[in-house]
């Protein structure tokens, strides 16, 4: 097959067939919005991702839902998705602290904006190259996601929620017309 790509979730496509991905239009602010938070199970993510959620919380007075994904190494199922795109104005998810969950968290990232939603995905600084990847892998070059320093799953619960707190500005610029994840 000629410019086959390997799509590491297992799915193989032709650089030529798949058109850009859709991004979903940006909220003016986040105030009363739903907020979802995809947590993946690596160590230290779920409080990372509450800190985020009780301070946006504070902030915006969002409301939170949280899901955890059952396989932080790869990409949501299609009826995980749906539900997340019905039940939430927009999503938080990470952490990208490796490989395999930075491109899952990518990959998620790309399909939930497709389907109309604003995501926040978080890597950490190591893993860009990884994001990066599966994101033009999904037909999402030049996807923006917020970075924080490698790695997370070694902090304590007081490092865990200042990595948080430093986020949070590129966190609520990738969900609103602050930012330029959806132009």
């Amino acid at each position: 097959m000629p410019n086959a790509i390997l799509d590491p979730t297992g799915t193989v496509t032709t650089s030529a067939a798949r058109p850009a991905a859709a991004r979903a239009p940006r909220r003016a602010s986040l105030n009363g919005a739903r907020v979802g938070l995809l947590i993946n199970t690596k160590t230290n993510a779920r409080p990372f991702l509450e800190e985020v959620g009780r301070l946006l919380t504070e902030q915006y007075g969002v409301t939170v839902t949280k899901r955890t994904k059952t396989n932080f190494a790869v990409p949501e199922p299609e009826d995980i998705i749906k539900e997340l795109a019905q039940e939430s104005d927009v999503v938080v998810t990470g952490v990208g602290d490796c490989g395999s969950c930075s491109a899952a968290a990518a990959a998620d990232g790309v399909v939930l904006e497709a389907a109309g939603v604003p995501v926040a995905v978080i890597v950490t600084d190591s893993f860009r190259a990884t994001a990066d990847a599966m994101a033009s892998l999904r037909g999402a070059p030049g996807y923006k996601y917020a970075v924080t320093a490698h790695p997370v799953a070694v902090l304590e619960q007081d490092q865990v929620k200042a990595r948080a707190a430093q986020v949070l500005d590129d966190v609520v610029a990738l969900l609103t017309q602050k930012g330029t994840a959806g132009e």
